[in-house]
């Protein structure tokens, strides 16, 4: 009895943790809050799960908040990423929103700078 009883614990503790796993932000380039010299050409982004590509997709906004993205996001596995327009000196906000292959949506947001 007592390790039919451990056994439905431990499934029910398995089975609550794999619900509260969410696509998260890994890393991204340019980083979060980082400081570039040159434009980038792209930003890109990975997650910890792999992405619905339908459903995922990444904006770029300048400081007045006018896109400067060019073009759609593309996903690759975990990765997603967008082309930029050419971009000066000033800050700008990545943003995200992702369907990972779990079905759980996630989104957010972080800044970068250029100066050179």
């Amino acid at each position: 009895m007592n390790s039919t009883l451990g056994l439905a614990v431990l499934a029910v503790l398995l089975g609550t943790a794999s619900l509260s796993a969410h696509s998260e932000l890994e890393r991204a380039e340019p980083a979060a809050d980082s400081t570039v010299s040159a434009s980038p050409r792209e930003v890109a982004i990975w997650f910890t799960q792999t992405l619905e590509p339908a459903f995922s997709a990444i904006t770029v906004q300048n400081a007045a908040g006018q896109r400067v993205d060019a073009g759609a996001s593309r996903v690759t596995g975990n990765q997603i990423r967008v082309p930029l327009k050419p971009i000066g000196a000033g800050t700008y906000r990545v943003n995200w929103r992702v369907l990972s292959v779990d079905t759980h949506r996630t989104q957010g947001s972080y800044r970068f700078h250029v100066k050179p």
